[in-house]
């Protein structure tokens, strides 16, 4: 536990560091923190925040910035979150109103990243698994076939199976017509289940077609089940934190055209009430390690059904963007519920 003085310090040297960008001196502490300290017994505290990790030193610079394990105590104890203004409020009220909800999910993703100047991001509710209309494999070359999947309303996804063996033209019609089969009008959760007990009693090598086929199945109906709309990207090449890594800025910017990992942490914070903040390397996904995300579940008639979130630099203004994320999960749920 810091004592009130260093949690002052603490406080006036990270809300600096995010106002102006630079390592925060002592000279800068003694002068807006409030505290009536002599320089010396301030540079004593800064070494003892700096001994527990809460902040570093450049080489460059006899200031200090903040860490990681800054940022956490920072967010979870000492912030001061601000009211947003009345014509803030009005502005968001008027760009989330009921209409189609892709339409109020992508007005949703604009706002936050308009508001924030950083990137906005909103997991769109997740569909319900569509049913299979018609299964079929088509052998490309040498150990590979084309799954091709139908579904009841018209969509069709492709997966390439890498096989253990080359299967003849009548063996793929033979799976594919087992599996349609066993297939129509179900989604690949259900068929999963009615034939796993079947599949012992083919032979191994069609097991094997079969089993690919399932996994790949399953994979492509999710990958098409949930939806993201991510809006300001391009807002984080104006931030020098993040593009003073170009290699680093090159893997955030992949993230967000796959959007795997950032579907996955979206979704855990979806699990949680309220707003929740990941700080760098918190959110286990090596792009964002120089970035923060501030995500929010949002709900459609008292149930979580998706998430929104912002992505910005760990140099953000949690006092400001904690009360935005919060404010517009809430209008998005409101409008999503109405009637």
């Amino acid at each position: 536990m810091l004592d009130r003085r260093a949690q002052t310090l603490l406080k006036t040297l990270i809300e600096r560091y995010i106002v102006e960008g630079q390592p925060v001196g002592s000279r800068t502490l003694s002068r807006h923190s409030g505290l009536e300290l002599s320089p010396a017994t301030i540079r004593n505290v800064m070494s003892d925040l700096e001994e527990m990790g809460f902040i570093a030193s450049p080489h460059t610079s006899a200031g200090r910035i903040p860490t990681p394990l800054g940022y956490r105590l920072f967010v979870d104890s000492l912030l001061t979150v601000q009211p947003l203004q009345r014509a803030e409020l009005s502005e968001m009220q008027g760009a989330i109103q009921p209409d189609q909800p892709q339409r109020v999910i992508g007005h949703a993703s604009q706002l936050l990243s308009q508001l924030t100047h950083f990137a906005g991001v909103v997991v769109a509710p997740r569909r319900q698994q569509p049913r299979i209309r018609q299964i079929e494999f088509i052998n490309l070359s040498d150990k590979r076939v084309l799954l091709i999947i139908v579904t009841a309303d018209g969509d069709v996804q492709n997966r390439i199976l890498f096989t253990q063996r080359n299967y003849s033209p009548s063996e793929l019609t033979e799976a594919a017509n087992y599996l349609n089969q066993h297939c129509l009008g179900l989604d690949f959760d259900q068929v999963r289940n009615r034939i796993m007990d079947e599949l012992r009693q083919l032979r191994a090598d069609m097991t094997d077609l079969m089993t690919a086929a399932m996994a790949a199945g399953n994979e492509a109906i999710a990958d098409n089940s949930t939806q993201y709309v991510i809006s300001g990207e391009k807002n984080l090449l104006g931030v020098e934190d993040i593009t003073s890594n170009m290699s680093r800025l090159r893997g955030l910017f992949d993230l967000f055209e796959q959007k795997t990992g950032l579907a996955q942490l979206l979704e855990l914070s979806g699990r949680a009430e309220g707003v929740q903040v990941f700080i760098g390397g918190e959110t286990g996904i090596a792009p964002l390690d120089e970035c923060s995300v501030v995500a929010a579940p949002y709900e459609v008639d008292g149930q979580v059904v998706g998430t929104i979130g912002v992505i910005g630099p760990t140099r953000m203004a949690y006092e400001r963007v904690i009360p935005i994320v919060d404010i517009t999960s809430k209008l998005l749920s409101s409008a999503l519920s109405a009637p």
